[in-house]
């Protein structure tokens, strides 16, 4: 039987990118033509499309028209806009992590440390209705490229949810490291937050989507988020921070760590850690407390494989793990990093739906529901940790 063929365009080219090109090259759902790339950064355009021998589009309504799926692979700040212009033709947009936030777009001298949480929540979710009410008009729809979501072991999860209707009491998950890869994190008016945002939005979209999950299973529609408490703080910003050279610290006007107790409508609780404080690689993990079972999901670090290296040379051209600072002495090398973190599986999953029209598990109100929390977060941390009600999407 041959598989239908899709043209997908690539927006944006910068790391997020890549790791989207390289999932395309696994997929099985169906065959993927990608018909080029576009980026404001015309250099950079030109490299990403020499280098993977594809168009370098000189417009962004070109690639649109050109294409039946769309990536969206570029800073927060820009999703809103190109998301909406994708879905007013009709066409899939696969929208990259966090989904939207706000940004100071009408602050001539927006300062993230100083601006009220309460407007950054309040024009949050006018961002989200927004996409939402855009969705709702298109033929199309957004995908949400929350690569935790299909990682093997949290669809595992899902799996046993589904088949044992367990009652979700309690999830701890965490995602940190050095730092970001990407130049415009650190500064609010392009990533929309620090760490709680560009780090925290991972697990807890993870946590949410498991609720989300459960409900479905056992009432027939998803639990969402309820409230939410949190700290932030700016551990690398300190003046007394000593620096090492191991953590990037070139952070202007963000946190650099982040943690939040998010209460569920059922009660329940999810604690969620984010930092950019870690040494050695990057720790993605999320255990769930449940009435019947505890499972551990550890995407990175696993120990799938562990390598003693005694000289660092002897590794020089061989990839072991993200973020690790050294590749001497015992690493939990990542026989196949994509396929832990669930890259390939996202990428399969949403070209799947593409062809049969079957709607995909990580989509637009899950990630909103994962917005409307990291904002409201924001506001509790201003308050030094006071208990704030997430609010709920237009439907």
């Amino acid at each position: 039987m041959n598989k239908k063929t899709i043209r997908a365009g690539i927006i944006g080219s910068g790391y997020a990118s890549g790791f989207h090109m390289d999932a395309l090259q696994r997929l099985t759902s169906a065959n993927v033509e990608v018909v080029g790339v576009y980026s404001r950064n015309s250099e950079n355009r030109n490299n990403f499309a020499h280098n993977r021998n594809i168009r370098a589009f000189d417009s962004l309504e070109g690639l649109i028209e050109a294409s039946e799926i769309l990536h969206l692979c570029t800073p927060p700040v820009s999703h809103e806009a190109i998301a909406i212009a994708v879905l007013d033709q009709d066409k899939d947009v696969i929208i990259e992590k966090p989904l939207t936030g706000y940004f100071g777009e009408e602050e001539e001298d927006f300062n993230g440390d100083t601006f009220p949480r309460e407007k950054g929540l309040e024009k949050a979710m006018e961002s989200i209705n927004r996409m939402l009410a855009a969705e709702e008009k298109s033929k199309g729809s957004i995908m949400y490229a929350e690569n935790w979501v299909y990682a093997p072991a949290i669809q595992k999860e899902r799996e046993i949810l589904e088949k044992t209707k367990a009652q979700v009491l309690w999830i701890q998950a965490e995602q940190a490291h050095s730092g970001s890869h990407s130049s415009a994190y650190g500064k609010w008016q392009f990533s929309g937050g620090g760490s709680l945002m560009g780090k925290g939005c991972h697990p807890l979209t993870g946590a949410v989507y498991l609720k989300h999950v459960e409900g479905r299973v056992r009432f027939g529609k998803p639990i969402r988020p309820r409230s939410v408490s949190a700290r932030t703080h700016a551990i690398t910003r300190m003046e007394n921070f000593q620096n090492e050279g191991h953590l990037r610290d070139s952070y202007t006007d963000v946190e650099d760590y982040a943690n939040i107790h998010v209460t569920f409508e059922d009660g329940t609780i999810a604690d969620i850690l984010a930092s950019e404080l870690l040494h050695g690689g990057v720790k993605n993990y999320l255990e769930v407390h449940a009435n019947n079972h505890r499972s551990i999901c550890n995407l990175t670090p696993n120990n799938a494989m562990q390598t003693y290296n005694p000289v660092e040379e002897n590794f020089r051209d061989i990839y072991v793990v993200e973020k690790t600072g050294t590749k001497q002495g015992w690493s939990n090398i990542s026989p196949d990093e994509a396929w832990f973190n669930g890259y390939q599986h996202e990428m399969d999953a949403f070209y799947a739906s593409a062809v049969s029209g079957d709607p995909v598990e990580s989509n637009s109100h899950l990630a909103a529901d994962v917005i409307a929390t990291i904002y409201a977060a924001y506001i509790s941390a201003e308050r030094k940790g006071v208990e704030i009600s997430v609010p709920s999407m237009q439907q």
